[in-house]
């Protein structure tokens, strides 16, 4: 009796046992919102809490990418011992692409190997690494379903327009500065350029700049694109306006800046020009992109120029402006307003004194 009793107890025992070792970890998704409008952050979180530190066990999980419905961005990922047992949690901001019911349902899977296979492995006996062997399991994570609402706009959150510029009265060729700023918080990546066309008017646009952080409630931050515009006749910026769906008000807003008139005053009386003396120039803030075109735009503005006679005059082509040139710093000035993006490299070697033969440089840019 007491034999069998045994028996039973073993048996119960071990099945306790396997049934434990079953249940070494346990998945929780949640999503912040059931109703979003396109566009809008989604805030996902998954956590997989075990039954200790659980050493043997690697999760693969990795849903971030840009898929039919929606695109997703990894906001977080943490692994921690609490209480002795390991908790790892994923957090990930999602943008609906179109309206509708939308599910998340990701797979994953947990991957268990068993000490003998870590032991070789660190051991790094050659003959053991083929040994580390792992067993797959493949789960399916909570399904979550949003409802999407179409916002209309591409761009959605929270949002305000800054426009820093300069003086409004400029002389012939000196360059006219003008700074986009847009705060808030939202979905910044739909956010493109702004480009703006001119007749008679260079213009001439630094990289844009973001310095933003994801967070729950999408990209926080700023967003900024510096432009300069060089003429030597007064000239019009357009108008521009950038709709976007504010979610505080439930309604699409814009984002809009006036036409912006600035005046240029006509290259000088010649007389002033021949007593005219070089003067040295500060930039309100520093450019990067082009850069040296518009240190050329205030260089042009002070160059004194000599009369011209009746044959400079009917040679107004680019070639013949080339061959009149009398300096490097001339030259490049006309290289960076004929066509910038053409010329960088010759402007850079001139800039940088690595040409610093005028005739040789005259040959290059009539190439």
């Amino acid at each position: 009796m007491k034999n069998n009793l045994g028996k039973v107890f073993l048996i119960i025992l071990i099945f306790f046992n396997i049934n434990l070792a079953a249940s070494t970890y346990k998945w929780s998704a949640e999503v912040n919102k059931s109703e979003v409008m396109t566009n809008e952050a989604i805030y996902l979180k998954y956590v997989c809490m075990f039954s200790d530190k659980s050493e043997l066990y690697t999760i693969d999980f990795n849903p971030v990418g840009d898929y039919e419905n929606y695109t997703i961005e990894l906001l977080a990922e943490q692994e921690k011992i609490v209480d002795g047992k390991r908790v790892n949690s994923f957090e990930y901001i999602a943008y609906a692409k179109h309206a509708g019911k939308l599910t998340f349902d990701f797979d994953i899977v947990m991957k268990k190997t068993t000490q003998e296979s870590i032991d070789a492995t660190i051991g790094g006996r050659d003959n053991d690494r083929d040994k580390e062997s792992f067993t797959n399991k493949y789960l399916k994570q909570k399904s979550l379903v949003v409802d999407v609402k179409d916002s209309g706009c591409i761009l959605v959150g929270e949002f305000t327009l800054k426009v820093k510029k300069t003086n409004l009265y400029l002389k012939s060729y000196e360059p006219y500065h003008l700074e986009i700023i847009i705060e808030g918080i939202g979905n910044f990546e739909a956010l493109k350029p702004i480009n703006f066309k001119i007749e008679d008017v260079k213009i001439f646009s630094q990289k844009v700049i973001k310095n933003l952080k994801l967070t729950k409630e999408g990209f926080k931050g700023s967003w900024s694109q510096k432009l300069a515009f060089v003429s030597d006749e007064s000239f019009v910026i357009p108008h521009f306006s950038i709709p976007y769906y504010d979610l505080k008000e439930k309604k699409i807003k814009s984002l809009t800046n006036k036409e912006i008139k600035v005046e240029v005053q006509r290259a000088y009386i010649k007389e002033k020009l021949l007593d005219k003396k070089e003067e040295d120039f500060i930039f309100d803030f520093d450019f990067i992109y082009y850069g040296l075109t518009f240190i050329a735009g205030f260089i042009l503005a002070k160059i004194s120029l000599k009369k011209k006679n009746k044959k400079e005059i009917k040679e107004n082509s680019f070639e013949a402006k080339i061959q009149n040139s009398k300096s490097l710093q001339e030259l490049m000035i006309l290289l960076a307003l004929e066509n910038s993006k053409k010329y960088t490299r010759l402007i850079l070697d001139i800039e940088n004194k690595k040409i610093t033969n005028l005739n040789k440089c005259k040959k290059i840019a009539l190439n």
